[in-house]
């Protein structure tokens, strides 16, 4: 049996492989006489039928498994020969002559860049007593109650209205309601709405109009004029909580009240300021290393990614409630982003095997306790972890993906910017 290669475009290979069609057959005869060993044949007691109907039945099937188990055999061997490292799985086909080809990707040689040349900014952020009072009122905010009060709504009330609307005297789909609350100044009413609302009282009745954006979502009514007549039916005034003990008995702590509250929040910041600086500074040198380091992806890994990609998305859309048949999802949607992922996991196993960077069980160990630390019993979360090595395995992942970063960090051009809580977060 012989095989001979060729370099198609970038990564792709051709190998012909040639198979000894006497040892194909001599396989094939072998198999089949085990196989009517024990083959039931109507007519004949097991094991008994001729080898001519054993062969007539199932022949077709065993020259393809042997044909199937040879070809396999050969690539592997001549992958061996020729050094070659394969991505993905090679495609075989029957060529001339009786010869097959094996088309398939190899793994690029990555020669990385310079990576004093990869520059990153860093937010330094110190989490400040008015960032725990924002988080505090957003707590608050969560727990408010409506009071029932005889005056008339401003803005941070819930109101009851009854309303009816009509576009030219006729009545639309969505124009009426019965006891609908509005909260004053939430703006998840049209803004015309809600304040023709404000200053109306129990049992007072008010009639006016409001023009839909032209970019409403309901497009039969943007841009359209309705009148509105709307009955106030109750009016409540928000009251929040007080911040004391009780309070932070309800939000689990059962010891050290209102200032142990205050720390746990500050902790709470702390880390997800951490988590966002580690995202921020992850995605630069990752991008530096793209850039710094340019190779050619197999597209067998690419396609195969897109794919996974693709299942993942429509499994999303599934779990929202949506109908397969409704989902147009195409795996070449994804072609930009796998492409990304799978130069990052090439690029990234490379420099791992090559400066010998590791994930150390006691940064294993650390980073699952800190996991932890959110949950109220952070021992139940330990033990969880511990349960499931593949739980442990992307514990581990993170801790070398993070002393990737750091060793790359090492290298580049790094320069801290304070920063703010609040900007960092996105709110500012």
């Amino acid at each position: 049996m012989t095989a001979t290669l060729e370099t198609l475009d970038g990564l792709s290979r051709r190998m012909t492989l040639n198979l000894n069609p006497a040892e194909i057959e001599a396989e094939v005869s072998k198999r089949l006489g085990k196989i009517a060993r024990n083959t039931r044949i109507d007519g004949f007691r097991p094991g008994k039928a001729p080898l001519k109907l054993v062969a007539a039945r199932y022949s077709g099937e065993i020259r393809g498994e042997v044909l199937g188990d040879a070809l396999q055999q050969r690539f592997t061997q001549a992958v061996q020969e020729n050094n070659l490292k394969v991505a993905g799985y090679p495609q075989f086909a029957a060529a001339t002559d009786g010869a097959f080809t094996a088309t398939f990707d190899v793994f690029p040689e990555i020669t990385v860049g310079d990576l004093s040349g990869i520059k990153v900014t860093r937010p330094v952020v110190e989490v400040s007593d008015a960032d725990v009072d924002r988080t505090l009122e957003v707590l608050l905010k969560q727990r408010v109650q409506y009071h029932a009060v005889e005056r008339e709504a401003s803005v941070g009330d819930r109101v009851h209205i009854d309303y009816a609307g009509t576009i030219a005297g006729e009545a639309f789909q969505g124009g009426e309601a019965k006891d609908f609350p509005v909260i004053l100044g939430e703006g998840r009413t049209l803004k015309d709405f809600e304040g023709n609302l404000l200053g109306m009282k129990d049992g007072e009745s008010k009639t006016f109009d409001v023009t839909f954006p032209d970019d409403y979502f309901a497009k039969e009514l943007a841009g359209k004029t309705a009148t509105f007549t709307a009955t106030m039916k109750s009016v409540h005034e928000a009251k929040l909580p007080e911040i004391d003990d009780a309070l932070a008995q309800s939000l689990g702590i059962h010891e050290g009240g209102v200032a142990k509250l205050r720390e746990e929040i500050s902790g709470n910041l702390a880390r997800e300021a951490k988590r966002r600086i580690q995202s921020r500074v992850k995605e630069q040198v990752l991008n530096g290393l793209l850039d710094s380091t340019p190779f050619e992806v197999p597209g067998s890994l690419v396609a195969m990614e897109q794919r996974v990609l693709m299942e993942k998305a429509m499994t999303d859309l599934k779990a929202r409630g949506m109908r397969e048949q409704d989902i147009q999802v195409r795996d070449e949607m994804f072609a930009p982003q796998a492409k990304r992922r799978v130069a990052l996991g090439l690029l990234m196993d490379e420099l791992v095997r090559a400066n010998g960077i590791a994930a150390p069980e006691d940064q294993v160990k650390s980073l699952v306790d800190e996991f932890a630390q959110s949950y109220e019993d952070p021992s139940e979360v330990v033990a969880w972890y511990h349960q499931d090595s593949n739980r442990l395995n992307e514990a581990r992942a993170l801790v070398l993906e993070e002393n990737l970063v750091n060793w790359v960090l090492e290298r580049a051009q790094v320069s801290d910017e304070a920063a703010t809580l609040e900007k960092l977060m996105g709110n500012k």
